[in-house]
């Protein structure tokens, strides 16, 4: 439970070679949250350009901000299953799923931490909500995303828009109640389940629309097994759920 000195949220930002991106976004963060209130914490997979080592430098600069080593790349499921106990045992009321790349934009973080403070029980920013949309994606990669965020809403039976989306601020009951040991799916399949986790044990689910701008320096994560990987999650996250093992 949060204590009189926790943070107010804890911002999860997994990193795999984001050495270009890492510091601008961490004092981007500064520059609209007030570092008294939040943290942020750094997950490095042993990013070989350095990464970890400016997330430690970082880090010994600026009380609000720590470090999560693995020695290896693991993937995006895997970095937030391993930092969301860290945030939680904070006492952080709320805590949030960023990208390091700027695809995410700083300033629409106070805008999913008000929408948990006005009700929402998870608040995900949404690339495919009337005012939402895409910044430098090509045709393909716009027809994959919303493509598959439809296919997921069908097969799930959920009308939530933009499942694959990576941008969410969750109340810490949440991840409290969904059994995260339990969730199997990585990379896009992760957010799906999660998401779908949380709106089966009933929970307040509100999409923001964002701007998802492409990353401007470095190495785009995306790949063709992440998203084939998503496909065949769906149809057994639904499987689970019909089953009552999810």
């Amino acid at each position: 439970m949060p204590s009189h000195d926790a943070p107010r949220a804890v911002i999860c930002v997994p990193t795999y070679n984001e050495v270009e991106n890492l510091e601008p976004l961490v004092r981007a963060l500064a520059d609209v949250l007030d570092p008294e209130l939040h943290r942020v914490l750094v997950v490095d997979d042993g990013s070989p350009d350095g990464t970890g080592e400016l997330a430690d430098r970082l880090a010994s600069e600026l009380h609000w901000v720590s470090v999560l080593h693995r020695e290896r790349k693991q993937g995006l499921g895997a970095a937030y299953l391993a930092a969301f106990p860290i945030a939680l045992a904070t006492g952080a009321a709320l805590v949030l799923e960023m990208d390091c790349d700027f695809s995410h934009d700083p300033h629409d973080v106070p805008r999913l931490i008000a929408a948990c403070d006005n009700g929402a029980d998870l608040a995900l920013g949404s690339r495919w909500v009337r005012g939402g949309g895409t910044v430098n994606w090509g045709l393909m990669r716009r027809l994959i995303s919303r493509g598959g965020s439809l296919y997921a809403r069908l097969l799930l039976g959920v009308g939530v828009r933009d499942l694959t989306g990576g941008f969410k601020c969750f109340r810490r009951e949440v991840l409290e109640t969904i059994a995260l040991d339990a969730v199997t799916a990585r990379g896009y399949g992760f957010q799906i389940e999660l998401t779908y986790r949380a709106l089966r044990a009933g929970f307040r689910v509100v999409e923001l629309p964002i701007t998802f701008v492409e990353r401007r320096v470095g190495q785009s994560k995306m790949s063709g097994a992440i998203v084939v990987e998503a496909m065949l999650q769906v149809p057994l996250i639904r499987a689970r759920a019909l089953l009552g093992r999810l």
